[in-house]
């Protein structure tokens, strides 16, 4: 896994082999927006997103919200937040495309792909023209408490594999019976890789999963709480509540959503470049609680070729870790064996010509990931030399 600091031309030049990848939400969720809105050239961008999404903020909830008061003062996450930080999280991410796009003439729209993880889903289709933020924020906002209360008894659980890769059908099951017991419920959230997984569980129901999965799941499986609160989208936690089938009556009347994103948007929900001009409403409302299909997304954008990840938002660190890890599991199953003798850039360049690419493995787009640049925009941005 690459980082660079790719010169403004030099990525202008790459965006049809480049994606965008938008981070959602985590229990810190500033990075260096601070940063930005204090600089002397960005801040009026900046400042003019975060007031716009204070006042979607405030026009559904009732209550003042002021976001750069926020970014100044240096105030982190809290479930009381959450709401708000929906609105942080996407309007940081749009400021920071517009800033590319005005200083640097590096235009989003003409990328190769768009995706995002979980919050960064909906960034992206704001991004990408299908609707704007006062078409998308509103609901979300509108069943943030909801999400939040719901967070106030869920641990996260991240259960992984050193050795083979998990069994998920055995992992899905074991959540349902554990759910079924009646004492918390408890579900898979996101596919991280073939050999993990996050779960999401009410009370004990992560430590149950963990008494009971040696018996269940084959190899080596470990289990690691995050100490952190977690709203439980993504997973049947929310239908307590509800919130699925609220949130689809909300988006039926909303405006936007009659265009396709461009660039297309590889959706974690299915996996696929999926948005059409129609069905945006029904993909979002399946984002709401059905797992995030990172895994799959990570190896689409391997298996088409992308060469360049550009990853939008405060602080991104998930997306980029799964990059890390599998750069450096592909780099040490390669190194000493007779690949390596090819050279990994012989291989690299060999998957993305499509008459030998039918002839190797699926697998062989895992090949490239060592040699894929990744970008961190927030830090790029404050790395140039912009002039007003």
């Amino acid at each position: 896994m690459t980082h660079h600091l790719l010169k403004p031309y030099e990525l202008s030049d790459r965006l049809d082999e480049t994606a965008f990848c938008f981070r959602g939400y985590n229990v810190t969720n500033l990075g260096r927006t601070p940063e930005l809105l204090a600089h002397r050239v960005y801040g009026h961008v900046v400042e003019r997103y975060l007031r716009e999404a204070s006042e979607i903020c405030a026009d559904v909830t009732g209550r003042a919200t002021d976001l750069l008061r926020r970014v100044r003062s240096g105030s982190e996450s809290t479930l009381d937040t959450f709401g708000e930080d929906i609105g942080l999280i996407v309007a940081v991410e749009l400021a920071q495309i517009e800033l590319l796009e005005q200083f640097f003439g590096v235009s989003y729209r003409h990328a190769r792909l768009g995706l995002g993880y979980s919050l960064g889903e909906v960034t992206g289709l704001v991004a990408g023209g299908v609707f704007n933020m006062r078409d998308v924020l509103p609901p979300l906002m509108a069943l943030a408490k909801d999400c939040a209360e719901l967070a106030r008894d869920v641990t996260m659980g991240i259960v992984f594999s050193r050795g083979p890769a998990l069994d998920l059908e055995a992992v899905e099951r074991l959540c349902l019976e554990i759910t079924q017991q009646g004492r918390g419920a408890i579900a898979i959230s996101s596919y991280l890789s073939p050999n993990t997984v996050l779960v999401l569980g009410q009370g004990d129901a992560v430590d149950r999963f963990k008494e009971r999965m040696a018996g269940v799941l084959s190899g080596p499986v470990n289990l690691r709480k995050n100490s952190g609160s977690w709203p439980p989208l993504h997973t049947p936690l929310l239908w307590q509540r509800n919130i699925p089938n609220r949130a689809a009556v909300m988006m039926q009347t909303g405006n936007g959503g009659f265009r396709p994103p461009v660039p297309p948007v590889l959706s974690l929900v299915t996996g696929e470049t999926s948005y059409n001009d129609y069905n945006a409403r029904q993909l979002m409302n399946r984002w709401i609680d059905e797992p995030q299909r990172l895994w799959e997304a990570v190896y689409e954008l391997l298996a088409r070729g992308i060469e360049v990840v550009v990853h939008v938002g405060p602080d991104p660190n998930l997306v980029p870790a799964t990059f890390k890890r599998l750069s450096d599991n592909v780099a040490h199953e390669l190194s000493g064996r007779s690949l390596r003798t090819l050279g990994l850039r012989a291989v690299s360049s060999m998957v993305t010509r499509p008459w030998l690419s039918k002839l190797l493995s699926a697998r062989a787009a895992l090949l490239r990931a060592p040699f894929v640049v990744h970008l961190i925009l927030e830090d790029w941005l404050l790395a140039q030399e912009a002039k007003p």
